[in-house]
């Protein structure tokens, strides 16, 4: 998935990309953060629009390696999307992936082999549900075999490196 800035509202790259445990930057760029999230509407009815661009300012954030960010960004459409929604499985799969990059980037990769081991549970769970069909939804139009497919590539890797990261827009465009 392509992000421009016409897409995402003229939305800027955080100032940093925030590491916990990290003395560069002690904060993570809230303001920056807070322009995304303000776009989040306070629920989503019937499903995310896989247009929306909170969502793929998030996707666009994990994807130029700004992980706990991603995270941020991603967990506020997530909260908004429908309970029990194919959305809000997608969604927690991609927070789980850039919960797992940002891991990687900390060098825990047992920790990344985990997050990604429940993103790809997830994904798998969402392709065994029905969909309701070709609409706008982030999952129906989110190519979520090709992502599991990415996801079983690194998960079989003996060793992961803080290059195994995985940029969840590559899986496909909207």
């Amino acid at each position: 998935m392509n992000i421009t800035s016409s897409t995402a509202a003229h939305l800027p790259l955080p100032e940093w990309a925030y590491v916990p445990g990290e003395p560069a930057d002690s904060e993570p760029d809230h303001e920056t953060l807070w322009q995304a999230k303000a776009l989040v509407p306070a629920q989503f009815f019937g499903y995310v629009p896989a247009r929306h661009p909170a969502l793929r300012y998030g996707i666009a954030l994990n994807d130029a390696g700004y992980f706990w960010e991603a995270q941020e960004v991603l967990e506020a459409v997530w909260a908004a999307a429908p309970q029990g929604g194919r959305e809000r499985i997608l969604l927690r799969a991609c927070i789980q992936i850039a919960n797992a990059n940002l891991k990687l980037r900390m060098q825990k990769p047992h920790a990344t082999a985990r997050l990604w081991g429940e993103a790809l549970a997830a994904i798998k769970g969402l392709l065994s549900r029905r969909t309701s069909g070709a609409g706008d939804g982030f999952a129906d139009r989110f190519p979520a075999a090709h992502l599991g497919r990415l996801l079983e590539g690194r998960l079989a890797q003996p060793t992961l490196a803080k290059i195994d990261w995985i940029k969840i827009g590559s899986a496909g465009k909207l």
